[in-house]
Order: C-alpha cells, then sequence, then structure tokens
C-alpha cells in the first residue's frame, strides 16, 4: 500500500463542550489543523497517491462549512437559543461530538467519501489527524 499526507492548517472556527465541567463548556475557538493521510493499491498515471493540487474539493469544502463556523453537538440543550439571539452571526455547523476526537471521526467519513468519488474508489482516507492548537491533538483510524 502505498501512502501520503496533506495537511489544511489554521482553519479557524468556534466550538462549545455543552457537558464539559470547566472552561470549554463556552464558545471558544481554534486555528484548527488537519492532516489527513491517502492510501491506495496502485498509483495514478503520475505515480501519486494523490496530486495534491486535484484536492481543491476538499479545501472548498472546508471553506463552505467550517471556516469561522460554530461548531455545536446536535444535542447541545443551549444551541437554538444561542444562535437564535444572533442567527445572522453564527454559521453553525452540526455534528454528533465536536471534541477533536470526534471531529476526526466526522471528518473521516466526509473526506473519505469525497476522495473516494474524485478517484473511482482508487484512493480512501486511512487516518485523520485533528489539531486545535499546537499542543492538543487526536487521531482518528479507518
Amino acid at each position: 500500500m502505498f501512502t501520503c499526507s496533506k495537511t489544511y492548517a489554521d482553519i479557524p472556527f468556534a466550538h462549545r463542550q455543552h457537558r464539559h465541567r470547566g472552561h470549554c463548556a463556552f464558545i471558544h475557538g481554534h486555528n484548527w489543523n488537519f492532516t489527513f493521510t491517502f492510501g491506495c493499491r496502485e498509483l495514478d498515471e503520475n505515480g501519486f497517491v494523490v496530486d495534491f493540487g486535484d484536492l481543491k474539493y476538499i479545501r472548498r469544502w472546508f471553506d463552505t462549512h467550517l471556516d469561522h463556523a460554530c461548531v455545536f453537538n446536535r444535542d447541545d440543550p443551549e444551541r437554538e437559543k444561542i444562535t437564535a439571539a444572533a442567527p445572522s452571526s453564527y454559521k453553525v455547523y452540526l455534528v454528533d461530538n465536536c471534541s477533536a476526537e470526534g471531529l476526526a471521526h466526522h471528518l473521516y467519513g466526509i473526506v473519505d467519501a469525497l476522495v473516494k468519488k474524485e478517484t473511482h474508489g482508487r484512493v480512501f482516507v486511512l487516518e485523520v489527524r485533528v489539531d486545535e492548537d499546537a499542543r492538543n491533538s487526536a487521531t482518528f483510524r479507518a
């Protein structure tokens, strides 16, 4: 198997861990980094797993959904009240779990489907690493 990795760096967005007993229960933001490890069994005609220049569709997905967003857990009991107070002030993105671990798992599903579609199933995602800042990261492996 062949692998390569691509990092999308400094994507700013906020989240709120509503179950957390500390300061993470407040809306706060990070400049997130996301590293995807791609795999394939056969290289393309250029000898690549993926052509990094052809991955613009992943960047567009980040720009549309997460860039400057506020990410909430679907079951956050305050989410609707928070966003209703100033609806034009929030770009809301919902996930099952907005922790770094939850985002790694969520993005695995999103990006794996995108890359499989674009490469006609030749390439797949093996791992997603999420860095919420310079000191903290989480990884999901298929």
